[in-house]
Formats: C-alpha cells, sequence, structure tokens
C-alpha cells in the first residue's frame, strides 16, 4: 500500500485526454495506409478468409469492439477475432493502424500471434490473432499463487517486453488484463493500442495514454519525477513500473497502490502515484521477491532496472 507523504495535491500540469479533432479518412486500406515509419501490411500472407470462420462465443468487449472465439471450418484451429468498431473516432482510428503497424513488426514467442487482418469495404477491421484459453492474468486474482509461479509468469513476460525494447517498441499498457496465458502455462503480451515505436532517441514517451491506474510517475507527473537527462531519456522504464505493480497485484491479489477493497478514482491514484511510497512486498515474501520488485517501482525512471536486467534478477533464476 502507497503511502502518501504530501497530501497537498500538486500541480501535475496533466489534463485528461482530449478527442482529437484531426480528420481521418472514413474507410482506410490497411495495404496502402502509411504511417510516420511504414506502410501497414497484413501480418500472414493472406492465407485466410473470413467466411472461413465460424464463431464460438464472445470473449470480451469493450469501447475499441468485440473478440470473439472462432473456429476455421477446415481446419477446426481456433483462434480469436478481434472485430473492431466502424464508427471509431480518430483518435481510435490512428490507434488502429498503430496497433496493426506493430503487429506486423514482431514475431516472438512471448507476443499473441497475429494470423491475418479482414477489411471490408465499410471499413470494418477484423484482426485474428492467436487464442489463448487460459484467458488474461486477472482471472489470477483471488487464486492462491505462489513465488514460484510467479517467476514463471514474470519470465515470459519480461521476455516479451525486452524483445519489444530492443524492437524500440514502448507498449505502455502492460497490466493483467493485456497479459495472456494458455493451457500450456505460456505467458503473451497482447494489446498494442497505445504503444508506440521510439523512431528517434529523443522521442519522449510521458504522454497521458494507456490504463491511468499502471502509469509510472514520470508519465503523469514527468516535471517532479524527472529531474536528470538519464531520466528523461528512459523511455521504457513506465513499462517495468507497469509490469511491477502488475506481478505485485498478482500475489497479494489486489491492486497494490491503494487499500485493499478500495475503489480507485482518478485523483486517489495520481496522489498515490506521485505522492506515495513506492508500493513494497509483502514481508513475508522472500528476500529475492521483495528485491525483484524493489527493482521495479522505484520512483526515479533511471533506477529501475531493464527488462534485459531483471531477466538475470535471483528471483528468475529459478526458472532458467
Amino acid at each position: 500500500m502507497a503511502l502518501v507523504r504530501n497530501p497537498r495535491f500538486l500541480n501535475l500540469k496533466l489534463s485528461l485526454p482530449q478527442a482529437s479533432t484531426t480528420t481521418l479518412p472514413c474507410c482506410f486500406h490497411i495495404a496502402a495506409t502509411a504511417t510516420a515509419s511504414t506502410t501497414v501490411t497484413s501480418c500472414a500472407n493472406n492465407t485466410f478468409s473470413a467466411s472461413d470462420l465460424e464463431r464460438i462465443n464472445v470473449l470480451g468487449s469493450g469501447n475499441g469492439g468485440t473478440v470473439y472465439k472462432v473456429s476455421h471450418k477446415t481446419t477446426s484451429e481456433t483462434y480469436a477475432l478481434k472485430k473492431v468498431k466502424e464508427d471509431m473516432d480518430p483518435t481510435s482510428r490512428r490507434q488502429l493502424l498503430r496497433e496493426i503497424e506493430i503487429l506486423r513488426l514482431v514475431d516472438s514467442p512471448y507476443i499473441v500471434k497475429c494470423q491475418d487482418i479482414f477489411e471490408k469495404p465499410s471499413g470494418e477491421v477484423s484482426i485474428l490473432m492467436e487464442y489463448m484459453d487460459r484467458g488474461t492474468l486477472e482471472s489470477l486474482r483471488g487464486e492462491d499463487v505462489t513465488e514460484k509461479q510467479l517467476a514463471l509468469i514474470a519470465r515470459h513476460v519480461l521476455k516479451g517486453i525486452n524483445y519489444l525494447h530492443e524492437l524500440k517498441i514502448v507498449h505502455r499498457d502492460i497490466k493483467p488484463a493485456n497479459l495472456l496465458r494458455n493451457s500450456k502455462e505460456e505467458v503473451k503480451i497482447a494489446d498494442f493500442g497505445v504503444s508506440k515505436i521510439m523512431v528517434k532517441s529523443l522521442d519522449k514517451c510521458n504522454s497521458f495514454a494507456g490504463t491511468c491506474a499502471y502509469m509510472s510517475p514520470e508519465r503523469i507527473n514527468s516535471e517532479d519525477a524527472v529531474d536528470t537527462e538519464e531520466d528523461k531519456s528512459n523511455v521504457y522504464a513506465g513499462d517495468i513500473w507497469s509490469f511491477g505493480l502488475t506481478m505485485l497485484e498478482i500475489l497479494v491479489g489486489y491492486f497494490p497502490l491503494l487499500p485493499k477493497g478500495q475503489k480507485p478514482d482518478w485523483a486517489t491514484l495520481m496522489c498515490a502515484v506521485c505522492f506515495g511510497e513506492a508500493p513494497k512486498a509483502p514481508e513475508a515474501c522472500s528476500d529475492d521477491f521483495k528485491s525483484f520488485i524493489d527493482c521495479c517501482l522505484r520512483k526515479k525512471p533511471s533506477e529501475r532496472w531493464t527488462a534485459s536486467q531483471l531477466l538475470s534478477h535471483p528471483f528468475l533464476l529459478r526458472t532458467a
């Protein structure tokens, strides 16, 4: 639980995100749509057809659309089909284009695989993804997760984060709902809607994108949390903070920045992240796990360990 050092709510110089007024076409063609760095194309070699897929049931839905469990009529293989809403606002459409671009770039056993992308003339877009049959890590809340089990989960997620960072991709929304697992005990990263490809080494990545509860101090209040050039240049450290919170949440069974049972609101979260002490692992945990969490949840981004460094932490060596 975070303890607030200073109860004054300082000026964070941060406003809630506003919808963009930029006008984009209502319909776009994936194969011909260009982004800042590359052309977006399908993730696969058009080996699938939308008509070959049969819907089984709904896996989840949100503001961006609906995810279905589907089966290939010929092979009986199971997939997840993300159907994106047609009436997206310009900001959501840009996020979709960015997600498609990143899905086209990545190829890792620690990233949920994109099989293909379908577009209808109406502008409706569907993304065919690898099916992870155990759902998200949110399902582990309330479960009796051991440190050994958590170390295995952490190793998989860190390998995915390290892979993304080597490609200069910042995920910006690491949280239990965006980490999926399957019956093979594999854990993979999903949902790149607010991710960013760092085209230039001096690009900023402290924008208010993603889920605020898991945002690092420097992404919420950069002027207070970032005071050195090293801090300013460490654009990847925000993912490590989010990862550390996620691992701690899975172990304790509730969001670790707030008291158990307290429902978060925006102001409370901002105070906890910016003015509170970084959360710690419970006293009953091993010294290795306490150290591991501490290496992830340091307030200064330059003091957090990188994904590569964390993969060599003693806590994870038990899964090597």
